[in-house]
């Protein structure tokens, strides 16, 4: 350590960080937020009834114009929404549903939520996404959807994926709350299966703080979720009435006022993110130990929720992946590694099995496959960035390489550190 002058000794170990400016704010907001909210405030039209209001009329046409389909429908978060998607997609309560192992809780809960069982598939390792082949091999006769995941920058194989649900008669609920905007051979995401979920949470390409929107084109599913959305009421014209106990799960109009402005910012948003992240990714390609995704040619519009790549420890003297992006953020550059873990085995998914019934028979039945690719880069490879973080300039992107190449170079310092040590670090650290 006494090598080391206060610039490039590591910060998490006492040194000066690379980066001490802030980053690009999130969410972003300007007059136009301020102006749009300011206006209902002062109309009092605030809640979500009558469904649609008109506020949440307005932005769910323009949503569902932006990724092809015919219509769309705001709800109170990506959970519901993804809940409420399959019920009315006609998915029947103890069927199961295959989502995979790396995404976050939500999308295999959603599932429990409407009575259903999540089956975990494991995923491809070049493009994070669900694997295809291993979902193929989970079907059964019990099997009723499928749940891909568009995850973090990348586009579930959707031709696949469409074709393999085709053969089976199997529903297609994409999971797109990291894909907002996001397009497959020049069509929208939420448009390819039989119906689309959003989120609009505070970390989200878009967001009203929370919220969510289901995009279908089929009258029939577009009914039922009027009806599970706004407690069990029909949706005015409906073709086919859907008698069903709903719930609240309406958005305030105040949500789609936010909304409709962050939908104005999301294409300059996208060409920003997209310019840094190839600057990003072709300096990646020049360092030892860490890899990018491959992202399909079919990927025609890329959505960057969060710039991930995957992490070498052997390029980094044996460094832990959790001690690396604890020694990146002290750099002052925010990092993830264990951003989500492989669902199998997450401690936020543990089902009592006295209420989720259909999820214990199906456990009696047949053990969960194992998902190793998943539990490979939750626990050990893959490394996560926020979005925000490509918004901002290109000397922001050398800073966030100039960090990197700082721990890769005096990664021998930290080796064989424990999580609890680096921990200590870190809080030392915040208290000067």
């Amino acid at each position: 350590m006494s090598g080391h002058d206060s610039s490039t000794r590591l910060a998490l170990l006492g040194g000066t960080p690379v980066r001490t400016a802030p980053w690009p704010q999130w969410p972003a907001r300007g007059p136009d937020e301020e102006r749009v909210v300011l206006a209902a405030l002062r109309d009092g039209d605030w809640g979500g009834f009558p469904l649609p209001n008109e506020r949440s009329a307005t932005f769910a046409a323009a949503f569902a114009e932006r990724h092809d389909c015919e219509h769309a429908l705001c709800v109170a978060n990506g959970t519901v929404s993804l809940e409420v998607a399959l019920q009315a997609m006609g998915v029947e309560p103890g069927a199961e549903v295959i989502v995979p192992a790396y995404t976050f809780e939500a999308t295999a809960s959603a599932a429990l939520f409407a009575g259903c069982v999540p089956v975990f598939a494991d995923i491809d390792p070049d493009t994070w996404c669900i694997d295809v082949g291993s979902a193929a091999a989970l079907i059964t006769e019990r099997t009723q959807a499928i749940v891909p995941v568009h995850l973090a920058m990348n586009i579930a194989d959707l031709d696949a994926i469409g074709a393999l649900a085709g053969k089976h008669g199997l529903a297609v609920l994409e999971d797109c709350a990291h894909a907002h905007g996001a397009r497959w051979r020049g069509r929208g995401v939420g448009s390819w299966g039989d119906a689309g979920s959003f989120s609009f949470q505070s970390s989200k390409l878009m967001t009203a703080g929370e919220g969510g929107i289901v995009t279908t084109s089929d009258e029939t599913t577009l009914d039922r979720l009027h009806a599970l959305v706004n407690c069990g009421r029909q949706r005015p014209g409906a073709a086919e009435p859907a008698p069903v106990i709903g719930h609240n799960y309406r958005m305030t109009d105040l949500q789609a006022a936010v909304l409709e402005v962050q939908l104005d910012r999301l294409d300059h948003q996208h060409e920003v993110r997209a310019r840094n992240a190839s600057r990003l990714r072709a300096a990646i390609e020049h360092i030892d130990g860490l890899s990018n995704l491959r992202i399909d040619d079919r990927v025609t519009t890329q959505a960057i929720y969060q710039f991930v790549f995957r992490f070498d420890s052997e390029a980094f003297a044996g460094l832990d992946r959790d001690v690396f992006v604890a020694a990146l953020a002290a750099e002052g550059v925010p990092a993830d590694g264990r951003f989500y873990e492989s669902l199998p085995v997450s401690e936020l998914l543990r089902p009592d099995p006295a209420r989720y019934t259909a999820w214990s028979e199906a456990l009696a039945r047949r053990p969960t496959a194992e998902c190793p690719q998943a539990e490979r880069l939750a626990y050990g490879e893959s490394v996560w960035l926020p979005h925000q973080l490509l918004l901002g300039t290109e000397g922001d992107v050398d800073d966030m390489v100039e960090a990197v190449l700082k721990v890769h170079g005096s990664a021998s310092d930290l080796a064989g550190l424990e999580t609890a040590e680096v921990e200590r670090l870190r809080q030392a650290r915040s208290a000067r």
